[in-house]
C-alpha cells in the first residue's frame, strides 16, 4: 500500500461515485487541468457531467469492470455517499493494484476504520471536514475582530509602555518585542519595561545579540505613558501596576483581575509568542528578522524546544516564523559560553544536592555572579529523575535562590512564594522562579571572615528545610547521588 505519491505521480485521477462532494473534486481538479475520469451509476449526472467537458462514463463502483476502468489512473477518489459502495471498491481496486493511491469517503469513524483494513491510504468525512472548515473560518473572524479591538486600544495614545513579568525570560520578552513592533507600524512609541534583573545568561545573550531595548521599571514613570500593556503576566499574584491597564496578553489565566480594556488570554496554547505571532500575522506588517527570531526563540523556550505541552498552535506559529528567524543568532542564543565561574558554582552544586524523590535543592556556597544559579538550577533539572531543581548560595548581605521544575503537577513559582513570600522578594512562574531573602532573616549575622562556616550551615540547614517543606517532602534523610 502506497503511503504518499509525490507530485509528479500524481498526473491522472479517477473519481468513483459523483454526488455533491465528487462533483466539487472533480470541477477543481478540471480546472487545474488535471486528467480526471469519473465514474457513477446515475446515468443523468454522468449526462450532466458531460454537458461540462468532464470525461464521465456509468458504472457501478462495486463492480470489478471498475477495476479495469480505473487501471491507467495513479490517484483513485472513491467519494461515493454510499460508504458499503465505497468499501467494496477499496477492496476491489486494492486486491488488483497495489500501487494505487486511494482516497475514500468515510460516514463515521467506524467505516472510517473499515475502509482503512480495505486498503484506503487516506479516509475522509465530509462533515468532519466541514467542521473543521467552519472551525478555522470561526478562529479567522476571532482573530480579525480581536485584531480590530487591540488596534483600537494601541491607537487611543501616541506612548504605549509594554511591561515584561519581573526578571522576563524568554517569552515574556520575546512577546513584548512583538507588540512594540505591532505598535511602532501603527506610529505608537512603544518601550519595554521590567523590574527585577536579566538573570540567566541566555537571556543575557538572547537580550544583546538581538539588540532589544529593555527599561527597568526604576528609569521609567508609567504616568509618561497614554497607554499600559501587560504581557505573560499571569502568574504575577500581586496586582505590579496602580490603576488602569489597558492590555493584557497571556496564555495563562491571571492570578489578578486587571480588568483590562483590551484582554486576550489564551490557555490553549503554551506560549504568549505564539499569540503574539498570531496578531503580527494578522496585522501583515513586515517582519523583521530580529522580531521573527524572538518569537521563534520565545516559544522555543517556553514549550522546551517544543517537547513539553506543544499545541497546533505553537507548532504552525514556529512554520510561520522559521523563514524569517535568524538562525545564526538563534544557535548562539541557545548556546552561550559558561564562564568558569559558573562552572564552579555548577560543580559546587553538585557535591552539595540532596535529592528527594525527584526533587532536588543544593547549595552552591559563596558566589559573586548570582545569574550563575539560573544555570546551575537548569543543568541539575536534566539529571536522570529530576523533576523539580533549586540552588541557593549567599552573595553580599543576602541569599539568592533560582528554581527550576518540568513537573506538569507542581508550579516552582507558587512552592517559593510559599517558602519566602513572607521573607523574602519572589518572583517567576510555573517552571521557571528566583527568591532573595535578606540574610540576617535566618542568621542574625552580618558576613565576615570568621563565621563565614556557620553562617553557611545555618542558612542550608534553614533554606533546604523550606523549600522541601513547601515541595511537600521532608528533608533530612535524602540522598546526595554519589
Amino acid at each position: 500500500m502506497n503511503s504518499a505519491v509525490s507530485d509528479a505521480s500524481m498526473s491522472s485521477y479517477a473519481i468513483l461515485g459523483c454526488g455533491s462532494v465528487g462533483h466539487a473534486v472533480a470541477e477543481e481538479l478540471f480546472a487545474g487541468e488535471k486528467d480526471v475520469l469519473i465514474l457513477d451509476r446515475d446515468e443523468g449526472r454522468v449526462d450532466a457531467l458531460r454537458d461540462q467537458d468532464l470525461d464521465a462514463r456509468t458504472a457501478d463502483i462495486r463492480e470489478q469492470a471498475t477495476v479495469e476502468a480505473v487501471a491507467d489512473r495513479d490517484v483513485i477518489l472513491i467519494l461515493s455517499s454510499d460508504v458499503d459502495a465505497n468499501r467494496v471498491a477499496v477492496e476491489n481496486i486494492r486486491e488488483h493494484a497495489e500501487d494505487k493511491f486511494i482516497i475514500a469517503r468515510a460516514s463515521d469513524p467506524v467505516t472510517a476504520d473499515e475502509l482503512r483494513e480495505g486498503g484506503a491510504d487516506v479516509v475522509i468525512n465530509p462533515s468532519v471536514v466541514i467542521a473543521d472548515s467552519a472551525l478555522r473560518t470561526l478562529e479567522q473572524g476571532e482573530l480579525e475582530y480581536r485584531a480590530a479591538k487591540l488596534a483600537e486600544v494601541v491607537d487611543g495614545g501616541e506612548t504605549l509602555a509594554i511591561l515584561a513579568h519581573r526578571s522576563p525570560g524568554p517569552d515574556s520578552i520575546a512577546s513584548a518585542v512583538a507588540l512594540t513592533a505591532i505598535a511602532e507600524a501603527r506610529d505608537v512609541e512603544a518601550d519595554i519595561l521590567y523590574a527585577g534583573e536579566i538573570g540567566h545568561q541566555e537571556n543575557r545573550a538572547f537580550v544583546n545579540l538581538l539588540g532589544i531595548e529593555l527599561t527597568p521599571m526604576a528609569d521609567a514613570d508609567l504616568a509618561d505613558y497614554d497607554t499600559v500593556a501587560l504581557v505573560d503576566y499571569a502568574k504575577a499574584s500581586e496586582p505590579v501596576v496602580e490603576g488602569d491597564v489597558d492590555v493584557f496578553i497571556d496564555h495563562f489565566e491571571p492570578e489578578v483581575d486587571y480588568e483590562a480594556t483590551f484582554q486576550d488570554v489564551r490557555p490553549n496554547v503554551s506560549s504568549t509568542s505564539t499569540i503574539l505571532t498570531k496578531y503580527v500575522q494578522e496585522f501583515d506588517i513586515t517582519l523583521p528578522d530580529e522580531v521573527a527570531t524572538a518569537l521563534l526563540y520565545g516559544i522555543r523556550a517556553e514549550t522546551l524546544d517544543f517537547k513539553r505541552d506543544t499545541t497546533p498552535a505553537d507548532l504552525t506559529a514556529a512554520a510561520y516564523l522559521y523563514p524569517f528567524a535568524d538562525h545564526d543568532t538563534l544557535e548562539q542564543v541557545e548556546s552561550p559560553s559558561m564562564s568558569p565561574e559558573t562552572l564552579d558554582v555548577l560543580a559546587e552544586a553538585i557535591r552539595n544536592r540532596e535529592v528527594k524523590g525527584s526533587h532536588l535543592v543544593s547549595n552552591a556556597g559563596f558566589i559573586r555572579d548570582r545569574d550563575a544559579l539560573s544555570q546551575a538550577a537548569q543543568h541539575l533539572l536534566n539529571l536522570e529523575g529530576i523533576t523539580t531543581s533549586a540552588v541557593f548560595a549567599i552573595a553580599d548581605d543576602t541569599i539568592y535562590l533560582a528554581a527550576r521544575s518540568k513537573d506538569i503537577r507542581m508550579n516552582i513559582g507558587k512552592i517559593l512564594q510559599d517558602a519566602f513570600d513572607d521573607v523574602g522578594e519572589v518572583g517567576g512562574h510555573s517552571t521557571d522562579a528566583s527568591a532573595a531573602i535578606p540574610l540576617g532573616i535566618f542568621t542574625g549575622l552580618e558576613i565576615s571572615g570568621d563565621n563565614r562556616d556557620t553562617l553557611m550551615e545555618l542558612t542550608e540547614e534553614a533554606v533546604r528545610a523550606k523549600l522541601f517543606e513547601a515541595m511537600g517532602v521532608e528533608s533530612g534523610n535524602g540522598s546526595n547521588g554519589s
